[in-house]
């Protein structure tokens, strides 16, 4: 097999078995493999679909909401966990999508994986980031093999892209695990300074935040409040609701119109609060929010919504807040959508 998909990026270049995909009729079938695919799992006879892979496998489990195959023809970017306790495996297989009808599939030999019904805790952490982190990496290596054999800098895009994701997943590990001794909360700071810095700081298109004053001034960290700001605006940025709406909280304080952002009515698709209250503040969004039945658990390492998410972003808020000695609760915004609130 020689076909690889789009950016053709060489197979070889990933450390781990690897194969390359194309998406075919509701299908997903193999175009090439590496030689470390070929020495684990021998030889796949031509144009195979992907699902005769999988079904060596009985245990068969993914990190989003369907089975192996449909996100595969779905062009998501997920992880599968594959065991066979007969013969080989387990396996943690990342899924990383070329172009919009091809892609990679990744293969990682696993000498633990949690159970999928086990609640992951700070002593898993490692090693779903470890996992979470290899993918990225392999991205970008192999990116920057592809851009030194064809001169096609366009390769170094996807590398710096893949070199962002692992700082954050970096920084997240690092916060969770230097715990409050990372916390040296002396300092007064005001929350519109932090929470207009954090927004400054991630990718926020289609999206805008406002300020409802007034804000207070507390005493805290400011790096680590500027941090628990980036958590949650990213949370909100990337479980968007994709509905267009201009306000996310009017029942207690009306925004004021100051906004970070200058998009139209039309561009605007997840509107992001930023509030006081009489003994601290909150954050709301407009988004589809958090189910009851899950809030309990949205703040333990692990848990996701997303596809391939590392489930560390509100365990880190709730860290930080913890380090601080605030309180934290997670409620419904008056749209819908998530509210953060923090007591002092």
């Amino acid at each position: 097999m020689t076909e690889e998909p789009g950016d053709a990026i060489p197979l070889n270049a990933f450390p781990d078995p690897a194969l390359a995909y194309s998406i075919e009729n509701q299908d997903a079938r193999i175009t090439n493999t590496n030689q470390a695919f070929h020495d684990r799992f021998g030889d796949l006879a031509s144009d195979v679909s992907v699902s005769e892979l999988f079904d060596r496998f009985p245990t068969q489990r993914t990190t989003g909401d369907s089975d192996p195959l449909t996100h595969l023809v779905r062009n998501e970017r997920v992880g599968i966990y594959l065991d066979n306790s007969s013969s080989a495996g387990p396996f943690f297989v990342r899924v990383a999508p070329s172009e919009p009808a091809a892609g990679y599939l990744i293969f990682s030999d696993l000498q633990y994986c949690p159970e999928a019904d086990e609640p992951l805790g700070i002593n898993h952490v490692s090693s779903v980031v470890s996992h979470d982190l290899r993918n990225p990496l392999d991205v970008a290596k192999a990116h920057l093999q592809a851009a030194q054999e064809t001169g096609d800098e366009t390769h170094f895009e996807s590398v710096a892209d893949a070199h962002d994701r692992m700082e954050q997943i970096i920084r997240d590990v690092l916060t969770l695990t230097r715990g409050s001794g990372a916390i040296d909360p002396s300092q007064q700071v005001s929350i519109e300074t932090a929470a207009t810095a954090a927004w400054k700081s991630i990718d926020t298109d289609g999206v805008t935040l406002q300020l409802s004053t007034p804000l207070p001034t507390v005493s805290a960290d400011p790096d680590r409040l500027q941090r628990l700001f980036e958590n949650l605006f990213r949370n909100s940025v990337e479980h968007g609701s994709g509905t267009d709406t201009t306000a996310a909280e009017t029942a207690d304080q009306q925004p004021t119109e100051r906004s970070t952002g200058e998009p139209t009515d039309t561009d605007v698709t997840t509107t992001i609060t930023v509030g006081g209250s009489p003994d601290g503040f909150y954050i709301a969004d407009d988004g589809p929010g958090i189910p009851s039945q899950n809030r309990d658990v949205a703040f333990e390492p692990g848990y996701s919504t997303q596809t391939g998410g590392t489930g560390l972003g509100l365990a880190i808020v709730e860290q930080i807040a913890d380090a601080h000695g605030w309180q934290i609760e997670l409620t419904a915004s008056s749209t819908g959508g998530a509210r953060i609130e923090i007591s002092l």
